[in-house]
């Protein structure tokens, strides 16, 4: 090896062989995916696919309260804040509950903004909290 790294070929495999990039599981995620992640994602989609179905054929075109945007991203934050309630609940699949919870409570504000302007005050406020709590509740 040179002082750059490099070996005399010129290769800097030698270098890279401790550091991320050069690992043989390279490309594989540091968080393990589920079934209900998996379930939480197809959830998700069939149900972007039904509100694009109702706003394409205009079925609640009569309605005031029908946006379609807004009913997306409600039903996408109902739909996650139940995967973390049975990720809270089901000790085998306990992992990123806080998070989770977090990003339903967004998701669900988002979709009813419209509805309650008081809504992303107390979800900015509930976020600073749960941010508190976990600086100083530490874990096992």
């Amino acid at each position: 090896m040179n002082g750059e790294g490099q070996n005399e070929s010129g290769d800097v495999r030698g270098r890279m062989r401790g550091q991320w990039w050069g690992r043989q599981d390279w490309g594989k995620r540091p968080w393990r995916s589920d079934r209900l992640d998996a379930v939480g994602w197809a959830a998700i989609f069939i149900w972007a696919g039904l509100v694009l179905l109702a706003e394409s054929t205009d079925y609640f075109s009569n309605s005031d309260w029908w946006d379609g945007w807004f009913v997306f991203f409600a039903g996408a934050g109902i739909i996650v804040l139940l995967e973390a309630v049975f990720r809270a609940l089901v000790p085998a699949f306990r992992k990123r509950v806080i998070t989770t919870f977090v990003i339903g409570f967004v998701l669900l504000s988002i979709g009813l903004g419209e509805l309650f302007d008081l809504l992303w005050p107390f979800l900015l406020i509930s976020i600073g909290i749960i941010i508190l709590v976990r600086a100083f509740v530490r874990r096992n």
